[in-house]
């Protein structure tokens, strides 16, 4: 992988919740890439690439959550622990963040927001101008879940016209039904999306 001043690493939620084993929601084998997107991180950096971190962080009370009516476990609830970055993630002092959900919504995509109760309603995050305003060509995607966020994430930057290059050794997957990440990365590379 070659990094450059016009490609971007993104680091997909790398969070407590979803990479420690104690975490509400954590995803199988997820503490284990922590070296992998560290490497990656420490090569981006050091060619000038812009590294971009995303995180969840919801309310207590969203939609999004079982309790309230949606999918998942509690997890990422902004302030706590669980929301915090794996602490042997290697967190580039000033790098940018982008959270996602922050108002209650499907936080998915580093790129976009949607309404849990209207999947059709979705609202751009800071990430696509902070790209742009970089002169950013290129997206290299690493982090969790291969079958949620990171595929989100990664057909987002290929909608919007990024060369998008997504890590296989850098990512897992949920795989809430089994082959869910096997899908995820088939309709990555059906939209474009380089899988290495």
């Amino acid at each position: 992988m070659t990094f450059d001043g016009k490609t971007a690493l993104l680091v997909v939620d790398m969070q407590n919740d979803f990479v420690d084993p104690s975490g509400t929601l954590e995803v199988a084998g997820a503490e284990a890439i922590i070296p992998f997107v560290n490497e990656r991180i420490a090569e981006a950096e050091s060619a000038g690439s812009v590294v971009v971190y995303t995180q969840d962080w919801h309310p207590f009370s969203t939609p999004h959550f079982e309790k309230d009516g949606g999918l998942w476990p509690l997890h990422c609830i902004g302030e706590s622990w669980g929301a915090e970055f794996h602490p042997t993630l290697l967190v580039v002092d000033d790098a940018p963040i982008v959270r996602k959900g922050t108002g209650g919504e499907d936080g998915y995509s580093g790129f976009s927001v949607r309404d849990p109760t209207d999947p059709d309603a979705t609202t751009p995050t800071r990430l696509h101008r902070l790209l742009a305003d970089r002169g950013v060509q290129r997206v290299v995607i690493v982090g969790v879940a291969t079958d949620y966020c990171v595929k989100e994430t990664a057909l987002d930057a290929a909608r919007l016209g990024y060369e998008t290059i997504v890590l296989a050794d850098g990512m897992r997957a949920v795989d809430l039904a089994p082959g869910d990440g096997e899908a995820a990365t088939a309709a990555m590379r059906e939209a474009g999306v380089t899988v290495r």
